[in-house]
């Protein structure tokens, strides 16, 4: 439906970014949403349409386009970057589910906002109940509910043939609200996790983490703000962090060890902190009053992937008794199943970084596996704090169905 030039400039915005996700420059699942939401911001703008079904078929054609261009292996979506670092090369690897969980909320989004053009001066449907509404607003009461003013609003007519491009002509306006609400909703996810942070932490605790993930490290900077406590964190080795790596003129970004980085960063802020290896997470254990992980994502069955050793920390948690909660952005909600394995993701690391390639005679006899990601089944898990509020791992499939639509689980 879109004229040539359109059409070709579309192109080269989402060829663009496929490129910079298959080459690994956009790091980070939160900048992946960013950037993903930045080429359908643009897309929307260029393109038309005159009915709503054709402006979805867009979009969903571009979320395919960004989500096959991360390589695929034994049926599992990974990005694997090859480097060379040191005397060897490694292999990290890492999908960004991120990118697919966006153009699920945009075209989730696009949906509400065409239902609610078109509802015209019919009455408003009766409000429906939502968990994350009633974990930040409390119970609704029925005297708040305002009806809005349809006197404004102007008709939508889709597949005009006397004006084609008045359909997009009178929904892209509120569409790029939409877009924009999304876009502050991934700006300001840190500060809305750590706001009450000070109500998971209290003095005098001591508190496990692992790895480098910066939801939990701003969250445990925002705590220290109110409370004195300690923090106890493993360096998940062989883990890979991206910090300043020039390869070929493009920055990269790599550290072997993610729990150094986050011990460095927390000592500085001023929180008592205590580096030690992966190994000693059941021996300190018993000492510990709370354990705080970060996520890669968040399946529907309430599990999650996280870092490496998580799956660890979480069976030692359980040993003690100890609470486990995640903090996580709920852009990371994926509306996906472990299904290929009960433990870990399909997503490894370099095994020579846990077994150099130095022991020659040894490397012979066995088969060394370094997951990336450890998949932690949702009954080790206590909570999952969102920005929008604090939630069971038995309640995140409805979060799941009030985020996205059913027919986008498959783009």
């Amino acid at each position: 439906m879109a004229s040539d030039p359109q059409m070709l400039a579309n192109q080269r915005i989402v060829e663009d970014l496929a490129s910079r996700l298959r080459r690994r420059q956009v790091v980070g699942s939160r900048q992946a949403a960013l950037e993903t939401l930045l080429v359908l911001r643009q897309v929307v703008s260029r393109a038309r349409f005159s009915n709503v079904d054709q402006l979805v078929d867009v979009i969903r054609s571009v979320g395919r386009r960004l989500v096959d261009a991360q390589p695929k292996g034994r049926a599992h979506s990974f990005l694997y970057e090859y480097a060379d670092f040191n005397h060897g090369s490694f292999i990290t690897g890492t999908s960004e589910h991120s990118v697919g969980n966006t153009v699920r909320k945009v075209l989730h989004h696009i949906r509400e906002e065409y239902h609610t053009a078109t509802e015209g001066s019919t009455p408003a449907p009766a409000p429906t109940f939502s968990i994350a509404k009633f974990v930040s607003q409390g119970q609704p009461r029925k005297q708040q509910t305002v009806q809005k003013n349809d006197a404004a609003k102007v008709p939508l007519k889709e597949n005009d043939p006397d004006d084609p491009d008045s359909f997009a002509r009178t929904l892209k306006p509120v569409l790029m609200e939409a877009i924009q609400d999304v876009f502050d909703e991934l700006e300001t996810v840190y500060d809305n996790i750590s706001k009450n942070a000070k109500d998971h932490i209290h003095s005098d605790e001591i508190i496990l983490t692992l790895g480098k993930s910066k939801t939990v490290e701003s969250f445990l900077k925002a705590a220290a703000h109110h409370r004195n406590y300690t923090v106890i964190v493993a360096e998940t080795a062989p883990s890979f962090v991206f910090s300043s790596f020039h390869d070929h003129g493009l920055t990269r970004h790599f550290t072997r060890y993610g729990g150094r980085e986050m011990a460095k960063s927390l000592s500085s802020a001023g929180i008592s902190t205590f580096l030690v290896p992966d190994s000693s997470i059941y021996a300190l254990m018993s000492r510990v009053n709370k354990v705080i992980l970060g996520a890669h994502a968040i399946l529907a069955n309430g599990g999650m992937f996280a870092t490496s050793g998580a799956l660890l920390a979480a069976t030692a948690a359980r040993a003690y008794s100890t609470p486990v909660v995640v903090c996580a952005g709920q852009f990371k909600l994926t509306p996906l199943w472990n299904l290929y394995h009960e433990y870990g993701a399909l997503d490894f690391g370099d095994p020579s970084s846990v077994l150099g390639f130095e022991e020659g005679d040894l490397v012979d006899k066995v088969d060394v596996v370094n997951p990336y990601y450890d998949y932690v089944q949702p009954e080790l898990l206590d909570a999952f704090i969102t920005n929008y509020g604090d939630h069971p791992p038995s309640s995140i499939y409805r979060l799941l169905k009030e985020t996205y639509d059913d027919e986008d689980n498959e783009l």
